[in-house]
C-alpha cells in the first residue's frame, strides 16, 4: 500500500515541502510513484521517515542524519535501541538543565525577598556581589541547609537577624581588640553562638559544617565580607573566627 504525500506530511507533521527536499537529495525517496507520477510512500519509507525526524529532533543536521539511517549495520532494532540511548541522554541533559534553572529560581527568589528600598534601609551600603546568589545556589543548592535557608524573610525578620549580626559583630570585635586568643573561652563562646545563628537560618549547622562555612572566612573575603562587613574587619580576622570555630568545635567533643 501507498501513501500520497500529503497524508505523509499530515501524519509527521512537516511539509510537503520538506519532504520534496528530502527526496530532492536522497535522504527519503518514495518507493513507488501512483499512475499520475504522484510520489507514493511505503511503510518502509514511514519508518525511515521516522528514524529520520527523530535524529532531525536532537539536532543532528541532514548529511549526519544520511549516513546514520544508511548505515548497513544498524537494522531497524539497532536503530531503536540507539534512538533509546539517545533519548535517555537528552532527558539526563534536560534535567541537569531543569535543576540549573530551579537554582537560579531560587537564587532570585532568596535575593528578592526585599525591595532595593527595604535592602538599603536594613542592610545599608552593604550589597551581596554581582552574581553572587547564582553562584551560592550552584555551590550549595543541593544540601537541606540552603532548602531550609532560601525561604525568603520577611522585611521584619531580615532586620532582626542584621541586628543579631551587628551585635554578634561588636562581641567579637570586643574580644578581638583585648588581645584574648582564638582558643579562648570567650571567643568560642562567641563561635558557638555563631554556630547556632546559623542554625536557626538554615536549620542545622552541626560542628562539621561549622567547621566547613568557617574556613571560608578565611580565604574568601566576599564570605566574610557577608558576616563582618569591610569598615570593621581587622588583618587576620577571617583566621581567627576560623579557629575560634574549630576550637569550640574541639572544645564540644571533650
Amino acid at each position: 500500500m501507498g501513501y500520497p504525500v500529503g497524508k505523509v506530511a499530515a501524519w509527521s507533521g512537516v511539509t510537503v515541502r520538506t519532504l520534496h527536499h528530502y527526496d530532492e537529495i536522497g535522504l527519503l525517496s518514495p518507493s513507488g510513484r501512483t499512475s499520475a507520477g504522484y510520489r507514493s510512500y511505503s511503510d518502509e519509507d514511514l519508518d525511515r521517515l521516522q528514524r529520520v525526524l527523530f535524529y532531525r529532533e536532537l539536532g543532528f543536521g541532514l548529511e549526519t542524519i544520511a549516513k546514520v539511517v544508511d548505515d548497513p549495520g544498524l537494522d531497524a532494532l539497532e536503530h531503536l535501541r540507539r534512538q533509546r540511548t539517545l533519548l535517555l541522554e537528552r532527558i539526563g541533559e534536560l534535567s541537569r538543565m531543569v535543576e540549573s534553572v530551579e537554582r537560579v529560581i531560587k537564587a532570585k527568589e532568596v535575593g528578592g525577598a526585599l525591595t532595593p528600598e527595604e535592602k538599603f534601609e536594613v542592610f545599608g551600603e552593604f550589597r551581596e556581589p554581582e552574581g553572587y546568589a547564582e553562584e551560592a545556589v550552584r555551590r550549595w543548592g543541593d544540601t537541606p541547609q540552603w532548602q531550609a535557608a532560601a525561604m525568603p524573610l520577611s522585611k521584619a525578620e531580615w532586620s532582626e537577624a542584621e541586628k543579631a549580626r551587628e551585635d554578634w559583630v561588636r562581641r567579637l570585635l570586643d574580644v578581638v581588640d583585648s588581645g584574648a586568643p582564638a582558643d579562648s573561652a570567650a571567643a568560642m563562646d562567641l563561635a558557638e553562638e555563631h554556630r547556632r545563628m546559623l542554625a536557626a537560618f538554615m536549620g542545622d549547622c552541626d560542628h562539621a559544617l561549622h567547621r566547613e562555612i568557617a574556613a571560608l572566612y578565611a580565604t574568601e573575603p566576599v564570605q566574610l565580607g557577608f558576616l563582618v562587613r569591610e569598615p570593621d574587619q581587622r588583618p587576620g580576622l577571617g583566621e581567627y573566627i576560623r579557629d575560634a570555630v574549630h576550637a569550640n568545635a574541639a572544645r564540644a567533643q571533650e
